[in-house]
């Protein structure tokens, strides 16, 4: 059976990874409230890539999905994934999230 541990998200630098792993200590303690915590979750981790329409239709093809089941797998409609694809549209919010986790971690970290 493989276990997983819960990924830390990352950080700009070693130094910001420190600042929120102690954020996030004085948070679990009761030191610091939860939006002060948020505000340090700000700070401290990476952005979220942007992807172009080149970008998407290759992760899609890396992943051998068609726009609809990338579409059913992204919670969105295939006319979404279709104008990604054409780059009449960008990805945003959870879509975009969800395209990076596709692939950083692959189909599986999804389903």
């Amino acid at each position: 059976m493989n276990v997983k541990t819960p990924t830390k998200p990352r950080a700009k630098s070693p130094i910001l990874d420190a600042v929120h792993e102690t954020a996030a200590d004085l948070h679990r303690l009761g030191f610091i409230d939860k939006r002060k915590m948020g505000q340090f979750e700000a700070l401290c981790i990476e952005p979220v890539p942007t992807y172009d329409s080149a970008q998407i239709r290759a992760l899609r093809a890396q992943l051998k999905l068609s726009q609809a089941v990338l579409a059913s797998v992204l919670n969105t409609s295939v006319s979404t994934v279709r104008k990604w694809e054409q780059g009449d549209k960008q990805p945003s919010g959870p879509s975009l999230k969800l395209l990076n986790l596709l692939d950083r971690k692959g189909l599986e970290a999804v389903l």
